[in-house]
Parts: C-alpha cells; structure tokens; sequence
C-alpha cells in the first residue's frame, strides 16, 4: 500500500489519499483508512509529505542515440563558433588520432552565424581526427574535411536525393548527412548495449516510467533495448518504431502491436519535412522571412498514404515528423485517406512535432495524437519572431491542438534536447523562449494539462489503457514529486 497525495487523473476519483498495489497493478484506491481495511496486512510504503501521480513518460525520444550522446560532445548552450572549437578541442586532447569526434547540440542562430559554417573552422582545432557535429535539431550536421574526405564528398559531389551538400563545404543538409555518417565505424554490440543501458537508466533516474523510442537510429538500437528486456534490465516500458523502409521487415517477421512485456513495436516513421533550424521545414508561401525558400519535403504524401496503409494492416501505428505549416498540412491530406483504416484497428493516427500549423487545419486533427516537445519553443521562439513572424499565432499551438480533439503527447526529442520535464512544463505554461520574450501566450496550458500530456497522453497514444492513470487494474508505474513539475522520482512496483 502506497500512501501519498494522490493525483490520479481518473475523473471518477481525482484525488485520493493510498494506493493499494499487487502484481504489478493497482488493486484499489481511496482513503487511506478504507484501503488499510482491504489489506491489513499490507507492506505500507509511506510518502505522505509527497505527491503521486501516474508515471511520466518520455513521447519522442531516439533513446539508444540518446545514450550514446551522454559521452559524446555536447553542444548545447554553445553561444560561438569559439566556444564549439573549444569543446571538441577538449575532446580531440583525450581522444586517439584518427578515432572519430562525433557530438551536437549546437542552433546555428545561438552561434550568431546567418550562413552554414565550414570545415575549415573544425580543422583549426582538429586536423587529424575526422569530426561530424549534429545539430540540435538532427537535421544539419556539420563536418572537417578529414570526415569530408572520408566519405568521397568534394565540391564537385552531387547532391543525393532528399539532401543537400552546401558550399563552401563544411554542412551537409537531411539525407547528405548520411554520406558522411555512414562512413563511421559501426559501434559494435557491445556498444549498442551500452548506450541503451545509459540511456533507459538516465530516464528512469529522472523520473519516468515509459519511453516512446523513434527510427532514425541503427537496427541495432531497438535490438539492444529488446536485449535489455529480456535480459530484465530495462527499467521502463519501451513504445519503439521501425523506419518506413523496413516495414517490409516488418511483414517477413511478423511484427505486429503486441502489448506484454516492457517492450512493444508499435510505430512505422515516416519525415514529411526537415526543421526550423536548418531551413529545411516544408511551409507554405510565403515561406523563410530571410528569403531561403519554402524549406524541403520528404517522403511523399502518396507514399505516406500507401505505407501507412500497409503499417495498420500490421497493426502498426503511423507516425509522421511534420514540422513546416505545409508538412502539416499535407500530412493531414494523407491521413485523411487513412482514418477509416486506422479507426477500424483502433489505431490512432500520429503527428510528431506538429509545430507551425494553419488555422484550416486545427479542426483536421480531431482524434489524432500531436505528439509534441515544449522545450523546443525556448529555443526556437526568436527564429520563429525572425522566420516565420506570420505563423507566430500558431506555433507550438498547443491550446489548440487540445480544443481541437487532439490527444498531446509530450516529449524532448533527446538527444535533440535533453528529456527534462522542468523544461516542458515551464515552457508550455509559461511560454517563455530563451530571449525572455512569450511566444503566442493565448497557447499556454495549466499544470495539470502538463501532467496529462506527459503520462496519460503518451499511454493513450500507444494504445496502453492500462497506463497514465491511477485506478484498479492500471500498471503500479507512478512518479513522486516533491511539488508538481519539480524534483521527481520513478516508483515502479512490477512484482
């Protein structure tokens, strides 16, 4: 029996004071007299002076990736070029000649730089070891010539499809980051376990209990994490998707959404554009307020209509990186054709980022999950102001998104940001950006709105039922608080 002020987001009893647990799962709720009455006898855990609520969960997080970055270069905050040169000089001092420097973090805005920076600046501090720099947003990396001449790129290399090498070299845009990151060595099994070990330990440590684990990582990264779980060291439950392009993986092996154990499939990804950051969001006309264009689509609508078919054949949820207003929309084109598929399997259709949206277009997300990252706005508010100033009203929208029907998932898109909740909720209720300036205030949430999104947002969008809630038959999977939104602790009671 758990005693605590308990938050239990379940409308028939919101607030109790005892929880009583057994295998696993939440066995009965109320006051803590009628529940001691239930079980006598019952081991007591007291935390009276803390708050309980249902687990927190992580939306969007590429969690192997995640745990790989904890020992790499880490760019966030980096406010120069200076600044970056300085961190991967500290690394190149305590790292092999010719082993690779890998990190990110880095906005170009936060640098200062209006235009792509170049390998020459990377060779000043590392000349000998080859470096590739993401940036926070992954849809930008940044190479020295020794990465560049390892991967064959030169001023004469085409541009691959999806992608773009800019000149003068040095940053390479979405799918030509892959000439150069395919060139690295493959961290072996070993390394994969890990990363995941570092990565789902980081989490729980921090307080959550689940994590929704994105494609755009190796195969070996969800197959460390199944290894973790069958080796019962995971601790947390794991939602993970396949790429597009091994659905029909998928298909041959089998894989369908079969909950049970602590770790499911459950998502096919699909990119219908690129991010803020980099230029590379799908918009509408006008487009980039500097005159950059109109960003880059992805995947095609059709083939996000045709797959996405085929991913709720398996069972299988889609789920759709949109970050642009025309992203959006043409997201919502081809879910459109997929909704009658989807609501037969009971499958919910699945948005990630949902960043910059129309007005025509909130009614169109009814019954969808816009799974969303609040801490990107601090970041992000003054690009958007310099940007994109007429998309300013419905930007990280999410008031709308919920009065529109939408179920919000939040998350940080780690190792993009870090998975810290504070930042989350201080982002979405207060909508403060890091120049101190409130972006789109009329958008902001309540504490408890917050709350939802981080726990029964995330369990409704994977289809748990069993999850983000406290009330019997629900998975014994909470998170204490010293206050709501501050210090936070896992309490996962599985035997």
């Amino acid at each position: 029996m758990v005693l605590a002020r308990v938050v239990t987001l379940d409308d028939a009893r919101p607030e109790v004071g005892a929880v009583l647990v057994g295998g696993g799962r939440v066995l009965a709720v109320g006051s803590r007299e009628d529940v001691a009455a239930l079980a006598p006898g019952a081991r007591v855990l007291d935390h009276r002076d803390a708050l309980l609520t249902p687990g927190l969960a992580e939306a969007h997080i590429h969690l192997v990736t995640y745990g790989f970055s904890l020992s790499q270069v880490g760019l966030h905050g980096a406010r120069s070029v200076a600044e970056v040169q300085a961190r991967v000089a500290q690394q190149v001092m305590n790292t092999p000649p010719g082993t690779w420097i890998r990190g990110g973090g880095f906005l170009l805005s936060e640098l200062g730089l209006g235009e792509y920076p170049t390998a020459a600046l990377l060779d000043e501090v590392s000349p000998h070891h080859p470096v590739l720099l993401y940036s926070r947003d992954l849809h930008l990396s940044w190479a020295n010539s020794a990465a560049l001449r390892l991967a064959g790129i030169h001023e004469g290399t085409p541009d691959p499809e999806g992608g773009r090498i800019v000149r003068p070299l040095g940053c390479l845009l979405e799918h030509a980051s892959d000439l150069v990151a395919r060139v690295i060595p493959e961290p072996t099994g070993a390394e994969y376990l890990a990363a995941a070990r570092a990565g789902a330990a980081d989490l729980a440590a921090r307080g959550y209990v689940s994590a929704h684990t994105m494609a755009f990582e190796s195969p070996e990264a969800p197959r460390a994490i199944q290894t973790l779980a069958q080796q019962g060291e995971l601790p947390l439950r794991v939602w993970a998707c396949l790429p597009h392009d091994r659905l029909g993986h998928a298909r041959a092996l089998g894989l369908a959404r079969a909950p049970g154990g602590l770790f499911q499939w459950g998502g096919v990804k699909f990119f219908a554009d690129g991010a803020l950051g980099s230029r590379t969001a799908w918009l509408h006309a006008p487009g980039f307020a500097d005159g950059s264009g109109t960003g880059m689509p992805l995947d095609p609508p059709d083939l996000i209509a045709e797959l996405g078919r085929e991913a709720i054949e398996l069972g299988l949820t889609p789920v759709t990186h949109a970050i642009g207003d025309r992203a959006n929309t043409e997201v919502l084109n081809a879910y459109d054709r997929l909704r009658p598929h989807a609501e037969a399997r009971g499958i919910r259709l699945r948005v990630e980022h949902a960043q910059h949206l129309r007005a025509e277009d909130l009614p169109r997300f009814r019954g969808l999950t816009a799974s969303v990252q609040p801490i990107h706005l601090q970041a992000d508010g003054p690009m958007i102001r310099d940007l994109m100033p007429h998309l300013e009203g419905l930007s990280y929208a999410f008031r709308s998104l919920r009065d529109a029907g939408a179920i919000l998932a939040f998350g940080s898109d780690a190792p993009v940001a870090p998975p810290e909740y504070r930042a989350n909720f201080a982002a979405a209720i207060t909508r403060v950006d890091d120049s101190g300036a409130r972006l789109a205030p009329e958008q902001a949430l309540t504490e408890h709105d917050v709350l939802w999104a981080h726990t029964r947002g995330p369990a409704l969008a994977a289809g748990w039922i069993d999850e983000g809630i406290i009330r019997p038959g629900a998975r014994a999977a909470f998170t204490l608080w010293d206050r709501l939104g501050g210090n936070a602790q896992a309490l996962v009671l599985e035997g």
